[in-house]
């Protein structure tokens, strides 16, 4: 299950202790004698109500918005989670379904609705209050929590969602991109981690492993031609990359690329031939 202790989200969201007090006085934080742990809505919800403090709304009116939008969406448990919350002349405001209303559900006349609406679903992700824009260094945070759970198949969803919400805020986060194709890979989805790599290598043309697992995919997919192609992609980024002169070593050599193959067989044993694949290398030199 996915979840954040206090102390992991206090850090994520950047929270002072009057922040943190001001979050406890809107009932989205546990009370300080009855720690718990947040699920990845409540985490939103969290982000929400912190982007509207920094707008300068006070706690009693968001409180007030709060409730409203409870009464508005009995069914949810976190419908901060789930509008896109906007912040116009002092006023909390809701764009759901293309209409901007009030939390009472009261559609909004006085303001241009539609390109209000427009701009929101434009740059405002789900979650996030407009115009706040990521404070520096989240989408590392979540970045980092990624990585710590994308190596366990237990946390596979987990390190998804985190994966996805670096994504949301940071577009162009390659690395996060690769990561995702990475997790697709692993589960043999083989069309959707084929379009995560490309995002990644579309995002940052210098992120060599996104070309390199590009390579690998297309040799999971009996496609050394186009292995090929993305392995020469890995190295023009960087030609000491071991592991790529490995691959296309062998991909040359299925094609019938001999000489060229023998070639990166031989840098590969001089970048690396202290690994346990050094030796497959070796007997394809003295083969061949």
């Amino acid at each position: 299950m996915w979840a954040l202790t206090q102390r992991e989200v206090s850090r994520l969201l950047g929270l002072t202790p009057r922040r943190t007090d001001q979050l406890r006085r809107l009932g989205l934080l546990h009370p300080s004698d009855r720690p718990g742990r947040y699920s990845f809505r409540e985490v939103v919800s969290l982000r929400v109500a912190h982007g509207l403090l920094e707008q300068g709304l006070t706690v009693r009116r968001i409180k007030k918005a709060l409730a409203a939008l409870r009464r508005l969406l009995p069914e949810s448990d976190a419908p901060l989670a789930e509008c896109r919350v906007v912040v116009s002349g002092g006023e909390v405001l809701v764009e759901r379904e293309g209409v901007l209303l009030e939390p009472t559900g009261q559609v909004v006349m006085d303001f241009p609705v539609k390109e209000l609406a427009e701009a929101a679903r434009e740059t405002v992700l789900r979650g996030l209050v407009r115009p706040l824009l990521p404070p520096a260094g989240e989408a590392e945070h979540w970045f980092a929590l990624a990585s710590e759970w994308d190596g366990d198949p237990a946390h596979r969803d987990e390190a998804l969602e985190a994966y996805r919400r670096v994504t949301a805020l940071d577009p162009g986060h390659a690395a996060a991109w690769n990561n995702l194709g990475l997790l697709a890979h692993r589960m043999g989805e083989y069309a959707e981690a084929r379009d995560l790599y490309e995002r990644a290598f579309a995002a940052d043309p210098a992120c060599v492993e996104a070309a390199y697992n590009l390579g690998a995919l297309h040799d999971d997919l009996g496609d050394p031609k186009a292995a090929v192609f993305w392995y020469r992609r890995a190295l023009e980024v960087r030609l000491d990359y071991a592991d790529a002169h490995f691959n296309l070593a062998s991909a040359l050599e299925r094609l019938g690329q001999v000489e060229d193959a023998r070639r990166h067989w031989r840098r590969y044993l001089e970048l690396d031939p202290g690994s346990r694949w050094a030796e497959i290398a070796q007997s394809h030199l003295e083969g061949s």
